[in-house]
């Protein structure tokens, strides 16, 4: 993987810049949609390609691994093959996810002990057998398995977490190059700083995981109910020292306001399941704020679901319609929220690169925020 950057803000340390994978270029910034068991929901793999403009999907280890499983992928020839996608693909370690089954897991020094959400099954996962699963999967980036924190924390229980992550992390590292991608492409592995909200740590953590010197590097443990004020201080902290030519991927974060200030602390990649979560529960993200479309106030609106269309959904169909759908619970109206959403993110950081390069991104980011955050 190579990483070129092409431009950088002279008020912020927003840049542009291009990631180089063996399935095709990514511009940067760049927000990625989540594909968690292998699909965008409600959003076919053309739309994503021809109408959203994604230039790289995520995947998740853990899901996959349970459903449909390593075996049935293998067969596949990797993810992409599996699901008809030729773009770069990323996956996700699965840490967060086994973070989030905090009744059903252990952690250890070896490991995590889960039991599957699905039928309760026992499993084990460790640095290696991660790197293992992801090398099956095929992803073209593939994540460190981590511990993510939960919000709040004291600080001995982060600083723990902290040093076992950086442990697991170098047997992954180690491992990783110790083996081989099955398909023939080449594999980018991406160490996680962690450290939950003290400063310190993150230092500390930042610190560590560029000492590994790896073709790029994701941040952690943010967006997990910490004041958002606190994940912007984080974010600089943390972006003060890993390295600059490296690309930077603030995981799971956020909102079209976090991505562009997340842009101007210096990130390069972004993912959140955002855009098709909120979009299948009737929320809108516009050019000129949020838009809760089950609200009465747009049931005789004819207008199109947004005048400066961003996707074919946005003139195609009205509000007025796109309402009706969702009261009568059809599954359309999922669908054509999650094209416009993703579409409108997708829109959003092109518009960041195009500023960047322009100039002026400062100015407009300080615009765009206010009016993203308005309520229609």
């Amino acid at each position: 993987m190579k990483f070129n950057i092409y431009n950088s803000d002279k008020k912020t340390k927003a840049r542009t810049g291009e990631i180089i994978t063996d399935h095709g270029k990514i511009e940067t910034p760049i927000f990625m949609p989540v594909g968690t068991v292998g699909s965008v929901k409600a959003v076919h793999q053309r739309e994503l390609v021809d109408d959203i403009k994604a230039q790289i999907i995520l995947g998740n280890t853990y899901h996959l691994y349970l459903r449909p499983g390593i075996d049935i992928i293998k067969k596949a020839g990797g993810l992409h093959k599996f699901i008809n996608w030729e773009k770069p693909i990323l996956t996700d370690s699965g840490g967060y996810q086994v973070f989030s089954l905090s009744a059903n897991r252990k952690l250890k020094a070896e490991g995590a002990y889960f039991n599957s959400h699905i039928d309760g099954s026992k499993h084990l996962f460790t640095p290696e057998r991660v790197v293992d699963i992801q090398r099956v999967i095929g992803s073209d980036i593939m994540m460190a398995f981590d511990e993510c924190t939960p919000y709040p924390c004291d600080r001995e229980y982060a600083k723990k977490s902290m040093e076992l992550t950086h442990k697991w992390l170098a047997r992954g590292w180690e491992h990783f190059n110790n083996t081989q991608s099955l398909y023939g492409y080449k594999q980018s592995f991406f160490p996680i700083v962690q450290g939950s909200t003290y400063t310190d740590l993150r230092v500390e953590s930042a610190e560590t995981i560029a000492e590994y010197n790896s073709d790029g590097n994701a941040i952690g443990g943010l967006s997990v109910g910490e004041p958002t004020d606190k994940m912007y201080e984080m974010l600089g902290v943390v972006n003060n020292i890993l390295p600059k030519e490296k690309p930077r991927y603030l995981m799971g974060v956020g909102t079209p306001a976090n991505i562009l200030e997340g842009i101007a602390l210096g990130v390069d990649m972004f993912d959140c399941v955002m855009p098709t979560r909120n979009g299948r529960n009737g929320m809108l993200f516009t050019k000129n704020g949020i838009i809760n479309i089950k609200n009465l106030k747009w049931a005789d609106d004819f207008s199109p679901i947004e005048k400066e269309a961003s996707s074919y959904v946005d003139s195609y169909y009205s509000k007025a319609y796109l309402r009706h759908l969702f009261h009568a619970k059809e599954y359309l109206a999922a669908q054509i929220a999650s094209i416009h959403n993703l579409s409108f993110y997708l829109w959003l950081v092109k518009e960041a690169r195009y500023h960047i390069n322009a100039g002026d991104f400062y100015e407009w980011k300080n615009i765009m925020v206010k009016k993203l955050s308005t309520r229609l």
